[in-house]
């Protein structure tokens, strides 16, 4: 393919957006163009919108030294080669920037042979294979309570400092997969060399890809990592590999995509976020899941797991509510639970998975059902007991609820390093509810 070059300039800067004349009219949405500012080192953008004024861009990096006059060139291709990430197997173990640089001290990253995609679109309904057997996440209560399978996509919604990171670390450390891709999408800088140091740690590390957009990174970048995210997932999917992704988190996702399109003039709607985040969630979150089938009918899966913060508490506002109806459950996490000292601080029954009916026997759904029912009557009857208002003998439920919970507190309860499968979780569950359960707990 034969490469040009197009030259125009800067004529506006407004806030985080920057307008450029000259070739306008070559550009679609998603074009990405070169500034090169006088005494600074060049700096990527890429076109967000148009106006009467001419083509309207953010940039990957800081506006420093950005001003009317400042080259914008533009390299075209014939057939117009789109933006991706040529991602390789070399990949594994390394952390990289939303475009594709390494972060890590461990040499420059190598380039795969083939371009990967950055927003391709989601796999067909009907080319979809099915979702898979279940899959051990290696975390007993979210083995136990909200059973996944293979190539389904989770909810995690959290408010800050419940034990989120802590919980992913786990999952990508224990998780049956072959590959753990993680994005942490707006983290704090501090954070993220103790995730992967202390909380992922060499074995969870030589398995996985991490993408990572700190807070301070402009919103461009913070919503690059998302998409960069799934290209490198749906990479080793493509290859009939079993992929664990894990988004850390949705909101600053929504949020990078609400900076964006305030900035390029879009009105604000929906407590401010601008009609276009909404059209492009379900977007990002339909990649996930399970890949095309191949000729033989197999196909790679993503199986994925999103998290939301919950600010304030509120499960209701419009990106919770948004995520919550596009996946394919939800697991909640409950600060008071935390402050009673149990962790993962899961909230067991505000949480589901819509797959279980198709992965439980008869007999494992019973105890899931059985345990829901006595944590739901003595969180009901809470506050009586406490106070020693109730009275022994006046409701069996509330009784066998009482004589259970130590037990099944003490289940749901598990170690940052301690492992577990699906299998070893019932039998937890089943000995919890059984007549020794006073015996465990103690």
């Amino acid at each position: 393919m034969s490469a040009t070059q197009a030259t125009g300039q800067v004529v506006c800067v407004s806030g985080l957006c920057v307008t450029i004349r000259g070739i306008a009219s070559l550009l679609v949405i998603g074009d990405r163009v070169t500034l090169c500012p006088l005494g600074h080192q060049d700096v990527l953008a890429e076109v967000v919108g148009f106006s009467h004024d001419g083509a309207r861009l953010m940039v990957f990096g800081a506006v420093d030294g950005i001003g009317p006059g400042t080259p914008a060139t533009l390299r075209t291709v014939t057939g117009r080669d789109r933006s991706g990430l040529a991602v390789h197997e070399g990949w594994l173990g390394r952390v990289i920037d939303p475009l594709g640089r390494p972060l890590d001290a461990a040499g420059p990253i190598v380039p795969g042979p083939n371009m990967q995609p950055l927003r391709p679109s989601p796999p067909g309904p009907i080319e979809r294979a099915r979702l898979g057997p279940r899959m051990d996440l290696g975390v007993r209560v979210l083995d136990v309570f909200t059973t996944c399978r293979v190539g389904q996509r989770l909810g995690l919604f959290a408010g800050s400092g419940v034990g989120k990171s802590s919980l992913m670390s786990m999952l990508a450390r224990q998780a049956k997969c072959d590959v753990a891709v993680i994005a942490l999408v707006g983290e704090r800088g501090r954070e993220v060399r103790e995730f992967i140091e202390d909380d992922l740690g060499p074995e969870g590390m030589a398995r996985s890809v991490v993408v990572v957009a700190t807070s301070d990174s402009p919103p461009l970048m913070r919503r690059e990592a998302a998409y960069a995210a799934l290209s490198v997932a749906e990479y080793f999917r493509d290859q009939d590999k079993s992929v664990l992704l894990l988004m850390d988190s949705v909101t600053r996702f929504c949020l990078a995509l609400r900076e964006i399109g305030l900035s390029s003039g879009e009105p604000p709607a929906t407590k401010g976020y601008p009609p276009s985040v909404f059209a492009e969630l379900p977007r990002l979150l339909e990649r996930a899941g399970p890949g095309r089938r191949d000729g033989n009918g197999n196909a790679g899966h993503i199986t994925a797991l999103f998290t939301v913060l919950v600010e304030g508490g509120d499960h209701d506002e419009p990106v919770a509510d948004a995520v919550r109806g596009i996946l394919d459950g939800h697991v909640v996490m409950d600060r008071r639970i935390g402050e009673e000292g149990r962790y993962p601080a899961v909230d067991v029954l505000k949480s589901l998975s819509r797959t279980v009916p198709g992965c439980l026997s008869a007999e494992e759904a019973s105890l899931t059902r059985l345990a829901r029912q006595c944590l739901a009557t003595h969180e009901n009857m809470a506050d009586m007991i406490r106070l020693g208002a109730y009275k022994p003998g006046t409701d069996p439920a509330v009784d066998e609820a009482v004589r259970v919970y130590p037990a099944l507190n003490a289940m749901l309860s598990q170690g940052k390093h301690e492992t577990s499968t699906i299998e070893s979780g019932f039998g937890a569950l089943q000995d919890a509810l059984s007549d020794n359960a006073g015996a465990l707990a103690a």
